[in-house]
């Protein structure tokens, strides 16, 4: 087998999965954070012989907040994580052995001068610490829509705001459940009350692009690495 041959194949496999590792960047209009269609704001229409048809029926009296699919609500991010750990280890372990020179009729038993007396000691101690942290705060306000109402009155929400700045795009997406007595009669929430919440703030552009680390650097920090 040709070494040479199989040695140029395998590393440009090895580079283009290490190229692949690195985060792609999102796209607006993403089907999972998308407004839903007119159509799926109201049930279709029943020729029942009735006026009253369900889901299309106004409130004149009620407040504004929203309970149908397709409604809009304004969610007021406001989280704050902090985390630290902290651990440590000390081991030690000692040992000593001494065998006495053996003695015959009360005389040293010895070859060429030299006694049997033999002694062994050994000492081994580890020590180690590790300390982490970690603290982020996220606030704001962003305009979501109901995607679903569950039977039980809860809403599904889904939506993204989206910046264009001049070297690079921002963008917040949110998901998650609410309860209708959560929302105000501002009709906003706080990001707290969001059940199965997956919340996410990031970027597109030159700016976002020099903080990450490259592929080639990721090797050289990763388990793959023996050092």
């Amino acid at each position: 087998m040709n070494v040479r041959k199989l040695t140029l194949p395998l590393g440009v496999v090895v580079l283009s999965v290490l190229a692949g590792c690195n985060a792609q960047n999102a796209k607006p209009n993403d089907p999972a954070y998308a407004p839903v269609t007119s159509q799926e704001m109201n049930p279709p229409r029943e020729n029942n012989g009735s006026i009253y048809q369900p889901g299309y029926e106004m409130a004149l009296y009620g407040d504004r907040r929203a309970h149908r699919v397709g409604d809009i609500i304004v969610i007021n991010l406001e989280e704050t994580t902090q985390s630290s750990k902290s651990t440590s280890s000390t081991e030690s372990k000692a040992s000593s052995e001494t065998i006495s020179n053996p003695t015959i009729l009360g005389h040293a038993f010895g070859v060429g001068g030299l006694n049997l007396q033999t002694g062994l000691s050994s000492s081994g101690s580890f020590s180690g610490s590790g300390d982490a942290s970690q603290q982020n705060n996220l606030a704001g306000t962003i305009a979501v829509t109901v995607s679903e109402v569950m039977p039980n009155g809860v809403m599904r929400i889904r939506g993204e705001k989206w910046l264009t700045l001049t070297e690079g795009d921002e963008y917040i997406r949110i998901t998650g459940l609410i309860r209708p007595e959560d929302v105000s009669p501002n009709n906003d929430i706080s990001s707290t009350k969001i059940a199965d919440a997956r919340i996410g703030y990031s970027g597109n552009g030159q700016v976002q692009n020099a903080s990450i680390m490259g592929w080639l650097s990721k090797f050289f920090m990763s388990a793959l690495w023996p050092l």
